[in-house]
């Protein structure tokens, strides 16, 4: 009978886990990392993205999100939509076609792979025949023509990728017909497709013939003979052509059918200097005015070779758009339902962000972007999450946001593809991310999309070198080529010290505090009005002029003396300075207490920031620890600090230093990413080596905070409650300080006074993660003005407290206020596992609206993530989730209130999870097959949308496992 009853409890907690948990990767938020093609469907207003990891993603109307993953470890170098159809082709790096399609699954589409083709040239045959340099997708829907590297395009049948051999279009044929001279065709560089009649191909190689190809008659009708070939664009009347080549020039051709047209004269946009090559060109039309030519590259070699830029130009008006990262591609959006009238939009994907340009509004003005905005364009060096944000801060946010935002167009997103079904957020919630240059960014982290909402800056509070390339860029009146700056990637940083290390925001009374990197603390209060005004700082010494100690680390920021302009938004009313300058490791702000507590490696301290004065300071700070004087920029020195300085004095020396732009940036945030978990790492032995064993107090950093927590409980008796401030250390040391505060009436005169409490020393010193005390119910005491605020019931204090310790190694829980052991639970130390982030969350049943559980998050460096029970430390369950090499990945982590949670798996990208089997933020949405496709196309669609979405094509073969032949007898 007993055992019969223990499995019926335990069936019973696997069920109600399963209410409970639920672990999924949910959606990735920001700019896809190392993108590497650019796709666009007019017809279905889809944008479509590949990366060099293989990836691609899909993008419509906002909320509108598909990803899809190659099995090879492959660059995409294409993308391209099938007309009118949902089926999408990409080509790889390794010269295979893979195809994708959107298929609809109980009312939802998902992106699947339906098939795979590689060209197999003859036995014998050289690689360079069956290397794709460039993709048509024909009108038609029903053929991809591929050039090679070798000269030849053959044609291939979808989606059965069959190729049709009598079609193809031999390099022997195209050299038989050929002009004198122009015989060495090189590789094929573009293809393009007449838009009135889809029999003709133009078939552009890389010596500069062009051949115009009936795909019928199946021969040449016209050649035209140009130079050394970039690009070609079929303009839409059907009778000229573009073409662009490598010395900057682009020629216009007539289409009459008489052979052979020379090359006409050309024209070079940038002058009677050496220009680089235009890489890409289109003129469309409008009904309005003059003609749209837009064209990527082209910039005089010497003067401007290394900058990124696309020209525009309608009659008079010319632009050069500089961007600050590497052009990937570009394509303009029309209007009207089949986006072929004027263009009402120019999309430019660069290696770091995208960028859309009004082309309808005067001053051809950006477009702010729902999704896809660049995270990194200052590198991310810290994210906090905050849940259920009150109706009026948002609505104060958006206000102070929208003021920052009066340069972007008032058009809406052109991207309008899809629909999203996903209901709308039960609430709204805000990530908020720390930025190396000093700027917190405020997200709305609400659903699928991460919206900019506002961003705040901190440089102006301080004396730091100006940045004098700011302006570099802008347009000035007369100056040829016409520049200008757009897109907002610009990861250098003037002065590190900026760098924003923790912040805590309060959503109930809207104060802000951030802390960075050289010791500095802000406390800030929402206003919706502009203010003029001076900070002043508080200088507050942790050593307490203890001998011995010389900081060896960078100076403290400076503070402006003069008055300073904060526009509406969070402005700072109070600057505490720490001294020593180092990084401020634990911050936590107490609303209701007008308290704001911090630490460093060096010790903590209190700062009561409604009278502006030091509460308490305590150093932690051991005779041994003689490294934790040097500082974090200047310990890590080797290829940290020297990229670093180094960047900063090349952007200084020269004002076009665009060339290593990209790569530079992409190792200073990887570096940024690493910082605070390698300094960490440094005070550790590796993870395998390691059982929970007693450390040495000489260990070095045994003095850094790494928790603070303030608390209202019972520290001297039990029976009568005081408010406190807990402090964990490296070490693991644990300080309690008992606090006086005033009564309301006299909180403005009368001092906040901290008298110490408890001191707690842990056995085997492991550092101290996190504090938490549990109320006589055994809930976590609410947060500050919760209660007041009817979002809490106000804690248990006629039972017990207890306080939890979270180290490294494992969770132990005291009575309070005797602090006695009462329980404890090691974290598998033989496998060297260890806390790194650790967050309490609520758990609601996904069946019942009444029941929900507290539970402990846990994050590990192995990248494993647990969940205990609270008060009974139970470990309930347990997902892999991060891989234990990221070790960025890992300290990036920041958790939310109802079990979700977000991590950096790239410099630019989120990836979302969630534990929670009630709480899931994830795309849900559908695309429709467009009414204009033909029932030709539309009656071979259900057959290439297999049900369990496996690919139906394998390579080197068809669709029904045939081997596909090459017919290519002249190379034999």
């Amino acid at each position: 009978m007993k055992r019969f009853r223990r499995h019926g409890q335990e069936s019973h907690r696997d069920k109600l886990k399963q209410e409970l948990y639920q672990f999924n990767k949910t959606v990735e938020h920001g700019f896809p990392h190392q993108p590497s093609a650019l796709g666009y469907s007019p017809s279905l207003q889809l944008l479509a993205i590949g990366t060099r990891s293989g990836a691609i993603k899909l993008y419509g109307a906002p909320g509108v999100e598909f990803m899809g993953l190659h099995e090879e470890n492959a660059a995409v170098t294409r993308v391209f939509f099938l007309p009118n159809q949902v089926e999408l082709v990409t080509l790889l790096d390794d010269n295979n076609l893979h195809m994708w399609t959107l298929q609809a699954h109980q009312g939802l589409s998902e992106l699947l792979e339906i098939g795979r083709f590689t060209l197999t040239g003859p036995p014998g045959a050289p690689p360079s025949v069956t290397r794709i340099t460039a993709v048509l997708a024909h009108s038609s829907g029903e053929l991809l023509l591929l050039g090679t590297e070798g000269g030849h395009v053959f044609v291939v049948e979808v989606p059965g990728f069959r190729e049709l051999e009598d079609k193809n279009i031999s390099l022997e044929a195209v050299q038989s017909r050929a002009p004198e001279g122009r015989r060495n065709l090189e590789s094929v560089e573009d293809l393009q497709e007449n838009p009135l009649n889809p029999r003709q191909v133009l078939v552009g190689y890389g010596r500069g013939l062009m051949v115009l190809w009936d795909l019928d008659v199946k021969c040449a009708v016209q050649h035209f003979m140009g130079s050394q070939l970039e690009s070609v664009w079929w303009m839409p009347d059907g009778e000229h052509i573009l073409s662009s080549h490598s010395d900057g020039s682009y020629c216009r051709w007539m289409v009459n059918g008489e052979d052979t047209q020379n090359e006409p004269e050309k024209e070079v946009p940038y002058g009677n200097f050496p220009c680089k090559a235009i890489t890409k060109i289109i003129q469309l039309p409008t009904t309005r005015g003059p003609p749209f030519l837009i064209f990527s590259g082209g910039m005089p070699r010497a003067s401007y070779g290394d900058r990124h830029c696309i020209s525009v130009i309608s009659g008079k008006t010319h632009v050069a758009l500089d961007f600050t990262s590497r052009i990937i591609d570009f394509f303009v959006i029309g209007e009207g339902e089949r986006q072929k009238g004027n263009p009402s939009a120019l999309v430019v994907l660069v290696e770091e962000e995208l960028v859309v340009v009004d082309l309808q509004t005067e001053g051809w003005p950006i477009i702010q972007t729902p999704y896809l905005v660049p995270l990194h364009s200052s590198a991310i060096t810290c994210s906090h999450h905050v849940s259920g944000i009150p109706l009026k801060l948002w609505e104060r946010l958006q206000t102070a946001g929208k003021l920052q935002k009066t340069h972007y167009s008032s058009k809406p997103w052109p991207l309008i593809g899809g629909k999203n079904l996903s209901p709308d957020p039960p609430q709204r919630d805000l990530l908020l991310t720390g930025h190396e240059d000093g700027t917190v960014r405020f997200w709305d982290a609400s659903g699928v999309c991460l919206y900019p909402m506002y961003k705040l800056s901190t440089a102006s509070v301080f004396q730091t070198d100006a940045d004098l390339n700011d302006n570099m860029n802008q347009g000035l009146e007369g100056e040829w080529p016409p520049f200008r700056k757009v897109g907002c990637f610009d990861p250098y940083s003037d002065d590190p010290r900026l760098g924003i290390q923790k912040i805590h925001l309060c959503k109930y009374s809207g104060y802000l505090a951030v802390a960075g990197t050289a010791g500095q603390i802000l406390v800030l209060e929402l206003n919706d009005e502009s203010l003029e005004q001076s900070v002043e700082g508080t200088l507050v010494d942790l050593l307490q002029g203890q001998e011995g100690f010389r900081w060896k680390g960078h100076a403290r920021l400076e503070e402006r003396e003069e008055s300073v302009n904060f526009p509406p938004g969070f402005q700072p009313f109070a600057l505490i300075q720490c001294q020593p300058p180092a990084v401020v490791t634990a911050l936590t702000l107490h609303s209701e207490w007008k308290l704001v507590a911090f630490g460093t490696s060096h010790g903590f301290g209190l700062f009561d920031y409604q009278q502006k004065n030091t509460v308490l300071v305590r150093c932690t700070l051991n005779p041994s620890d003689q490294l934790a004087m040097e500082g974090p920029l200047s310990r890590v020195k080797s290829i940290k600090k020297s990229l670093r300085q180094s960047f900063r004095r090349i952007r200084r020396s020269r004002v076009s230093m665009r060339k290593q732009h990209t790569n530079n940036a992409a190792k200073l945030q990887e570096i940024n990413a690493r910082m605070e978990a390698e300094a960490l790492q440094e005070m550790e032995l590796a993870p395998v080596q390691r059982k929970i064993e007693a450390r040495s107090s000489d260990d070095s950093f045994t003095g850094l905070v790494r928790a603070l927590y303030f608390a209202d409980s019972f520290l001297s008796d039990s029976t009568h409650n005081t408010p406190s401030l807990w402090a964990g250390t490296n070490g693991g040391s644990i300080f309690a300080y008992t606090l006086r505060l005033p009564p309301t009436e006299r909180r403005a005169e009368e001092p906040v006074t901290a008298h110490p409490a408890k001191e707690i020393q842990l056995m085997h010193r492991a550092p101290v993660v996190g504090l938490l005390i549990l109320d006589g119910r055994g809930a976590p005491l609410p947060e500050p003005l919760e209660v007041a605020h009817d979002l809490a019931r106000s804690p248990d204090m006629q039972g017990s407290h207890h306080l939890l310790v979270v180290s490294e190694e494992q969770f132990k829980v005291f009575t309070l206020p005797k602090v006695s052991s009462k329980m404890k639970l090691k974290l598998t130390a033989v496998e060297g596992s260890r806390v790194r982030r650790v967050s309490v969350a609520w758990f609601a049943s996904s069946r019942t609206e009444e029941y929900g559980e507290n539970g402990l998050v846990v994050l590990t460096n192995l990248g494993d993530l647990h969940v205990l029970s609270l008060p009974h430390i139970k470990m309930q369950v347990h997902y892999p989730c991060i891989r234990r090499e990221d070790i960025s990945g890992i300290a990036s982590c920041v958790f939310t209130k109802h079990g979700q949670g977000f991590y950096l798996i790239s410099p630019s990208e989120f990836e979302r999870f969630s534990l929670s089997a009630r709480w899931v933020v994830a795309p849900k949405c559908l695309v429709e097959a467009p009414h204009q496709a033909s029932t030709s196309s539309g009656k071979h669609h259900k057959s290439r949308a297999q049900p369990d979405g496996v690919a139906v094509g394998h390579r080197g073969e068809s669709e029904d496992g045939g081997k596909i032949k090459k017919n290519l007898s002249s190379l034999k």
